[in-house]
C-alpha cells in the first residue's frame, strides 16, 4: 500500500511537533522521551520499505512490526494491572469492531461513502479510545486491533482455501496500523485534556507519584521567623 502516503505525512508532522517540544505532555504519559520517540518514528518510516518473507503466504513489514513492539512497550509501562487488563480487553473489542466493519461495509470503494483504507484507522482509533480510555490503552488497543485484522485475514484465506498473501504489520507508515494508533492517542489527549479542565485538574489515576507531586499546587510559603522569635523560647528555657 505504498500509494497511501497519509501515514507518512502524519508521522513527519508528529516528528516536527516532537522536535519543537509540542508533544512532550503526551510522550510523558506514554513513558517516552522526545529522542526515543523520534528514533522510533525514524525506524518505522525506514522499516516500512522492507517486507520480510516468513512463509509462503506471510510477509512481515518491518515498520509495522516496530509499531507493534512500541505498542507492547507502552502497554508494559501502564500504571496498574487494571489498566493493562482494560487495554487488552479494548484491543479485543477493537479487533471485533474491525472485523464487523470489514464484513458489512465491503471492500469496494464505490460501495461506501469513504475509501476502506480510511475506515479501519477511524474505527480502530475511536473504538480503541472508547474502550481503552487512557492514552496508553488507546494506542495499544488500536494498533493491536489492526494487527489482529491482518492475522484474521490470513486465517480466513487458509480456512477457505483462497489464494493470497498477507502482510503482517500492513505497510508500516503507509498503512492503517500507524494511523489508528495516532488517532487513538489524539482522541485520548483532546478528550482527556478537556475532561481534566472541566473537572478542575489532572486525574491522578495511573500516574507516577513524582508526576502527581509536580502537578499539584505548591504549598504557600511561610515567612521565616526573625532571630529573636527563633531563639526566645529556647534561651529562656536554658536559663531557667
Amino acid at each position: 500500500m505504498t500509494n497511501f502516503p497519509l501515514g507518512l505525512i502524519i508521522l513527519v508532522a508528529v516528528s516536527i511537533l516532537i522536535y519543537f517540544g509540542a508533544a512532550h505532555r503526551v510522550l510523558d504519559r506514554m513513558r517516552l522521551s522526545d529522542k526515543g520517540a523520534l528514533a522510533v518514528i525514524a525506524a518505522i518510516i525506514i522499516g516500512s520499505f522492507f517486507d520480510i518473507p516468513v512463509i509462503s503466504r506471510i510477509t512481515v513489514n518491518l515498520g509495522g512490526i516496530i509499531a507493534v513492539i512500541l505498542a507492547v512497550y507502552v502497554w508494559l509501562g501502564a500504571g496498574t494491572a487494571y489498566e493493562k487488563i482494560r487495554a487488552v480487553i479494548a484491543a479485543v473489542v477493537t479487533a471485533l469492531a474491525l472485523f464487523l466493519a470489514a464484513r458489512f461495509l465491503g471492500a469496494e470503494p464505490e460501495q461506501i461513502f469513504i475509501d476502506p483504507i480510511y475506515i479501519y484507522p477511524i474505527v480502530a482509533g475511536v473504538v480503541g479510545y472508547l474502550a481503552g480510555r487512557s492514552r496508553r490503552g488507546a494506542f495499544f488497543a488500536a494498533v493491536m486491533g489492526v494487527l489482529a485484522l491482518d492475522i484474521g485475514q490470513y486465517v480466513y484465506l487458509v480456512t477457505n482455501n483462497i489464494r493470497g498473501k498477507v502482510v503482517i504489520g500492513g505497510a508500516g507508515a503507509f498503512d492503517s496500523l500507524i494511523l489508528a494508533g495516532i488517532l487513538a492517542v489524539l482522541l485520548a489527549e483532546i478528550i482527556g485534556e478537556t475532561l481534566e479542565r472541566v473537572q478542575g485538574g489532572p486525574d491522578t489515576d495511573d500516574r507516577p507519584s513524582e508526576l502527581i507531586k509536580n502537578l499539584r499546587e505548591p504549598e504557600p510559603a511561610r515567612k521565616p521567623l526573625n532571630e529573636g522569635e527563633a531563639y526566645e523560647g529556647g534561651e529562656d528555657k536554658d536559663e531557667k
